[in-house]
């Protein structure tokens, strides 16, 4: 129980607790039946994670010269022959009826200049137009419009302010079974942790990009979905290939400013500091190429002149046409002191996109009972060893819609939960060592950039893993004996996820999408998931 000097816990229960409230989230949220009670829960905002960042768009099969086979066959291609072939055909073919719930759900696209037919644009690894978008800020049009219907909803409830501290499962409460029954979760007002019981817990966190150094990624991304999943005996695949988005801006004021891939789709041009371009020497397709090659071109160039940064330039285009079709990244990089209708932006590769996850089926479920997961936290088999570009928006709508299918489905047939105690925080104490917090979250992501990052080697990898390995036995300590905080919370995620990226990314003795490694450049005769299983892994039964 709680001390006698503080307020005692709140709890509540729903039939379905969404942890995470992006695209992904929101969608399980919207497709539920209005008589389940349903909680999303939130870090920042209800639209502030990930999903309102997203500036290029949402790739689907929307023109009549494109086809389900052609989005099929260039996600296979970029994938690097890691992708999961039924997964993809899965995605693809509900990427149509996906965008249009979105325009019935009051989602406004840009149309073409005749005001008929949406604009698409193309980005790297598409062999045609497929992008719908919102002008350059398709991620904000998404996320407002979902929140502001998921308000709209008496069945639920949003509550911002809240960060999960861990899930709740029938191991935990030393019950048979294989279930999950909710979360204890911290609200971020009064410091304290509530009891969230529910018969379906999704999972819809984002990925793990806060763990490096530079990222694109809002704060929230630590990956707090991944590790309370490792956590709770569920199995994660893949977590080597972390995508590195090649352009972001670099400005010593800007905090990880994205410049879209679509600016590259309409023409942009990556150059050197004297002018020259250099993609065309990396592969054929120059531009257009799949980001991990892209990144690596910069990553190399960089290297090799001593850069800090290179220039991605669209001021060859008419400046009208730039600042209709990319107001956003206008209207920031003029902030800066940057007009890029008459000069190039300047940009370095950042931490992006987390390919792999919680391992997951066609139906967004996990190897433990109850327990969902969609959006960037998951591995569907959709990304392989590089996401291509504008699939993750639709991979969230897709096993969205498909969870909150499956879930009402099987919601008549799923008993009430069983009584969880309150969360105990009787043995802790206050810290008064936040520093040793704050140190560790700067060391971990150094190392993290710096050993794990674009281009790695065995002997890194191994250094990050030595480091790692003392961090985790210093925060678990703390964790024992301090009471949580949002910033402990997320650094003992981070730490949990980077050691899966480490384990995974020395399991993997070759070079292939996202990862590359100069000990290993070739590619092996088979392709293989990296799966990691934790030690509670059990196989489901009821």
């Amino acid at each position: 129980m709680a001390r006698d000097n503080h307020p005692m816990p709140q709890s509540y229960e729903y039939d379905v607790l969404i942890i995470g409230s992006g695209a992904a989230g929101l969608t399980v949220a919207l497709n539920l039946p209005p008589h389940l009670r349903v909680c999303v829960i939130s870090k920042a905002a209800i639209s502030s994670g990930a999903t309102l960042w997203a500036q290029g768009g949402i790739a689907a099969v929307l023109d009549n010269a494109d086809s389900v086979e052609n989005h099929i066959q260039d996600t296979l291609t970029a994938g690097g022959g890691l992708c999961h072939e039924d997964a993809v055909r899965f995605t693809v073919e509900h990427s149509k009826e996906s965008i249009d719930w979105l325009i019935d759900s009051g989602v406004k696209f840009t149309r073409q200049d005749d005001g008929e037919d949406y604009h698409l644009t193309r980005e790297g690894g598409h062999s045609h137009r497929r992008i719908i978008h919102a002008a350059d800020a398709t991620g904000q049009a998404v996320s407002t419009t979902l929140a502001s219907q998921a308000e709209a909803r008496p069945n639920i409830d949003l509550k911002a302010g809240r960060v999960a501290v861990d899930l709740i499962t029938n191991r935990k409460l030393a019950l048979p079974g294989n279930r999950c029954v909710g979360a204890y979760i911290l609200n971020l007002e009064d410091n304290h942790v509530e009891l969230y019981r529910a018969r379906f817990t999704v999972i819809a966190t984002g990925g793990a990009s806060k763990a490096y150094r530079y990222t694109t990624n809002p704060d929230g991304a630590s990956g707090d979905g991944i590790a309370m999943a490792w956590r709770a005996g569920c199995r994660v695949a893949n977590m080597e290939f972390n995508q590195f988005h090649p352009t972001c801006l670099y400005h010593p004021h800007s905090k990880s400013f994205l410049i879209t891939e679509a600016v590259r789709g309409e023409g942009g041009l990556l150059k050197l500091p004297d002018g020259n371009r250099f993609m065309d020497r990396f592969d054929t397709r120059a531009e257009l190429a799949p980001r991990d090659i892209v990144a690596r071109a910069i990553d190399h160039e960089m290297k090799r002149l001593g850069a800090d940064h290179l220039y991605l330039d669209i001021s060859h285009k008419p400046a009208e046409f730039i600042r209709q079709h990319f107001p956003t990244i206008y209207e920031t990089c003029l902030g800066f002191g940057i007009d890029i209708t008459r000069e190039p932006i300047p940009v370095v590769p950042a931490a992006h996109y987390t390919c792999g996850g919680i391992l997951s089926d066609d139906r967004a479920r996990t190897d433990v009972n109850q327990l969902y997961v969609v959006g960037e936290a998951a591995f569907t088999g959709l990304h392989g060893a590089n996401r291509m570009a504008s699939n993750s928006l639709l991979e969230c709508l897709v096993y969205g819609r498909a969870a909150a299918e499956d879930i009402t489905r099987r919601e008549s047939d799923i008993p009430a939960v069983p009584p969880v105690p309150d969360w105990d925080e009787s043995q802790v104490r206050d810290s008064d060592e936040d520093v040793i917090i704050s140190h560790n979250w700067d060391e971990l992501r150094h190392f993290m950039w710096d050993y794990v990052g674009i281009v790695r080697t065995t002997k890194r990898l191994q250094r990050a893993k030595h480091r790692v390995d003392l961090l985790s036995q210093e925060i678990s300590d703390f964790y024992g004996n301090y009471r949580v905080s949002n910033d402990l919370i997320e650094l003992r995620n981070l730490v949990t996820v980077a050691d899966l990226i480490i384990c995974s990314a020395l399991q993997r003795k070759e070079s292939r999408g996202l990862h590359y490694t100069l000990d290993y450049p070739g590619l092996q005769n088979e392709a293989r998931d990296t799966i990691l299983v934790p030690t509670n892994y059990r196989t489901l039964a009821p």
